[in-house]
């Protein structure tokens, strides 16, 4: 079961990542990567649907806001030289209640890209593997490029991180972070 949704079991990893490489084909960038956790897929799933908490844990976002009940218009940070950041609208494609939820940009994206996120209940109370996969194609212009930089030089890192991000608000409450605590160590005068 797991290998058919990308979990790998046997890894390093306490939580469980799977290691996908970007699939970099003629049609772009394919990432693939999917973690273990800890509560039921009804619970992911609800929250996953509420674009608008995506930001929570998607660092490269600033906002998602829903059009209706099949669009949503999203707002992504980017470098100065774009602008600041990059929007573009997208559309769900497969939704299917606590399993799947598919989407890709609508005509005219600065960013064109498409991907799904399903949840399958994991063996043995495990709680739940999610897997995301993303496409994505870079080669259109400067804004093709910076999304090789949204996507990170390492795509699946930043999906990875993503993820694990998710896994952490959704089984203690909150994404921990460091940002914006000092660094180094503190030498007392003598």
């Amino acid at each position: 079961m797991y290998r058919a949704v990308g979990v790998n079991t046997a890894g390093p990893s306490s939580d469980r990542s799977s290691p996908a490489e970007p699939d970099q084909t003629d049609r772009g960038v394919h990432v693939v990567q999917s973690l273990l956790i800890n509560k039921s897929p009804e619970e992911l799933y609800a929250f996953w649907k509420d674009f608008e908490q995506l930001p929570r844990f998607m660092s490269h976002l600033k906002s998602v806001r829903r059009v209706d009940e099949r669009r949503s218009h999203w707002v992504a940070k980017a470098p100065a030289i774009v602008g600041g950041e990059v929007q573009w609208d997208a559309e769900i494609t497969a939704d299917v209640p606590n399993s799947q939820i598919a989407w890709r940009t609508v005509d005219g994206a600065d960013v064109a890209h498409s991907g799904s996120v399903t949840f399958v209940r994991a063996l043995g109370d495990r709680g739940t593997a999610v897997r995301v996969e993303l496409r994505y194609d870079p080669s259109a212009g400067s804004v093709g490029r910076w999304a090789a930089k949204l996507f990170g030089e390492q795509p699946e890192q930043q999906i990875r991180d993503d993820l694990r991000a998710f896994k952490r608000i959704m089984e203690i409450g909150e994404v921990i972070s460091i940002e914006g605590q000092p660094r180094g160590t503190c030498r007392a005068k003598r």
